[in-house]
C-alpha cells in the first residue's frame, strides 16, 4: 500500500503535515493529581530526534527521497523503523519500542485531526498506519540483514516515495551507514536520542 492512499485528501487548504515539533499529548489533571506522570516521557526526546532526523534534508536531497507530505510519513516510517529495529538489538530497550511506537500512533492521530478528519474514520486510518509501519519495519529488517545493498534498495523504492529518476541504491546506502551509526551507539544514547 502506498502512502498516498493512507493520506486524507485535501480539505480546503488543510492537509496532513508531518512537522519537526510532534504534537505533545499532556497528562491529564486526574493523572497528575493522583501521581501517574507521563508515561512517555522516557522515550520522548527519541521520538521528537526521529522526527528531526527524518526531516534532515539529505534524504530529500541526497537520498531522493520526495518532499511531499507523502515523502515526509515515508522518511518518518523509515528512520523510525531504523530505531525501532536498533531497540530490538538490547533487551533493556525492547518494552520502551512499544512506547515509542504509541508516541508514533498518538502523533499520527493529532496530525490527521488536524487535517479534519473525525472520530469515526480514524482509527482505520491508524489501523493502516500500523499496518504499513509493520509491514516497512519487516521489509527493513530482511533487506538489512543482507550484506549488499540491492534488498535494500528494492525495500526503499518499494516503501519511500522517491523523486522521479532518483536511483533507490542512493537512498539504500544512506539508510545502511544511519543503521551503522545507531548500531554502535550505547544503549543510553538511544534511549536519549542521542542518535547521531
Amino acid at each position: 500500500m502506498r502512502t498516498r492512499d493512507l493520506i486524507p485528501p485535501e480539505r480546503g487548504h488543510s492537509r496532513l503535515r508531518m512537522t519537526s515539533t510532534p504534537t505533545i499529548k499532556k497528562p491529564s489533571f486526574l493523572a497528575r493529581l493522583f501521581g501517574r506522570g507521563d508515561a512517555h516521557a522516557e522515550v520522548r526526546p527519541l521520538w521528537h530526534r526521529v522526527v528531526a532526523l527524518a526531516r534532515e534534508k539529505a534524504w530529500y536531497t541526497q537520498g531522493g527521497i520526495a518532499d511531499t507530505v507523502e515523502g515526509r510519513f515515508d522518511a518518518i516510517t523509515l528512520v523510525l523503523s531504523l530505531v525501532l529495529l536498533r531497540m530490538e538489538q538490547a533487551e533493556a530497550l525492547k518494552t520502551r519500542s512499544a512506547l515509542l511506537t504509541e508516541l508514533f500512533v498518538t502523533d499520527m492521530d493529532g496530525q490527521l485531526r488536524e487535517s479534519g478528519l473525525g472520530d469515526v474514520v480514524i482509527g482505520k486510518h491508524i489501523g493502516r498506519l500500523m499496518s504499513v509501519l509493520g509491514g516497512r519495519l519487516g521489509a527493513y529488517r530482511a533487506a538489512l540483514a543482507q550484506e549488499d545493498n540491492g534488498a535494500l534498495a528494492e525495500a526503499v523504492a518499494r516503501n519511500a516515495e522517491l523523486v522521479e529518476g532518483t536511483d533507490p541504491a542512493t537512498t539504500a546506502d544512506l539508510v545502511r551507514r544511519l543503521a551503522g551509526r545507531m548500531a554502535a551507539l550505547h544503549d543510553d544514547d538511544v534511549l536519549h536520542g542521542e542518535l547521531v
